[in-house]
């Protein structure tokens, strides 16, 4: 505990010697990045600092030499931001010493896992473009080796079955506002596209651009959200309707996870499921015309 010289409110620092690990493969999208800026404030709460592992590519060999360096960080908990695909799983054996904590959309058997829930944002918004008026949702969707992008999309071909309408075939990006350009060049020459759901807000940020281009007005003539509601998001031309994730009740849900784990010395097989919500903005609207009754 610190105080601060202008008799402020005292402030709690890390101690270095408390420590959790954050195994990662990439800070470079935006889930990630802000998932363990918010793991890192969340234990700074807590007292404890958090030593970033890198993996690289997530290979079984990569994941069992970050584990053997456990010993040499001192780390009292791990924190597992891996989604790839390419993780075996089934081969990885965590240390059964050190409390672990996944962040993930698929449960592990046998790990605490907490995450977003992607499903429920997907069907928010897919079920607000569907209210609006538009016979169909388009779909943007994230990368194969993503379970986020998984489940968004399931969730979203999930909710237009329930409504009974038809499913377009989804178009699949890597994340990056330059993949939803290129694919949104396509969308914006087919006419019968009215709204599309970006599985995240860079994506829907150079589908905007793309629409812009070939002349469909947004929202007029295609509503188009995204996922994330990343900062920029609000100041988008139009702002951009989109999925909210909280990811500082994201950073402490893990943390107290994995605080608890410590303290009871038992590990246990759960799910937490971090709700989200839908912010609407003025990118999505009512088609410029509605089908006849039938």
């Amino acid at each position: 505990m610190t105080g601060d010289p202008r008799g402020g409110t005292a402030v709690v620092l890390p101690d270095p010697a408390r420590s959790i690990g954050v195994l990662t493969s990439t800070l470079a999208t935006l889930g990630n990045s802000r998932t363990f800026d918010a793991v890192a404030q969340a234990a700074a709460a807590e007292g404890y600092a958090v030593k970033l592992m890198p993996l690289g590519r997530p290979t079984r060999s990569a994941v069992t030499e970050a584990f053997r360096q456990l010993g040499s960080h001192g780390v009292e908990g791990l924190v597992v931001l891996v989604e790839e695909y390419d993780l075996d799983w089934p081969g990885i054996v965590f240390p059964v010493d050190v409390p672990v904590v996944v962040v993930d959309s698929n449960p592990r058997a046998g790990y605490p896992t907490v995450d977003t829930d992607q499903a429920q944002g997907a069907a928010l918004v897919t079920e607000h473009l569907l209210q609006l008026g538009h016979e169909t949702v388009w779909h943007i969707a994230g990368p194969t080796d993503s379970f986020a992008a998984e489940y968004r999309e399931r969730a979203w071909r999930g909710t237009l079955t329930r409504f009974d309408r038809r499913v377009p075939l989804p178009v699949v990006g890597d994340w990056s506002a330059a993949s939803g350009y290129t694919l949104g060049r396509v969308l914006a020459h087919d006419p019968a596209v009215t709204a599309v759901f970006a599985a995240n807000d860079q994506m829907a940020l150079g589908l905007l651009r793309a629409l812009h281009e070939a002349g469909r007005s947004v929202p007029g003539e295609v509503s188009v959200a995204g996922f994330d509601d990343m900062a920029e998001a609000a100041n988008f031309w139009p702002p951009l309707t989109t999925v909210r994730q909280s990811f500082s009740e994201l950073g402490r849900r893990v943390v107290r996870t994995l605080l608890d784990e410590t303290a009871s010395g038992v590990r246990t097989a759960t799910l937490d499921r971090v709700p989200v919500s839908l912010v609407v903005r003025a990118s999505t609207g009512p088609p410029l015309w509605s089908p006849a009754p039938a």
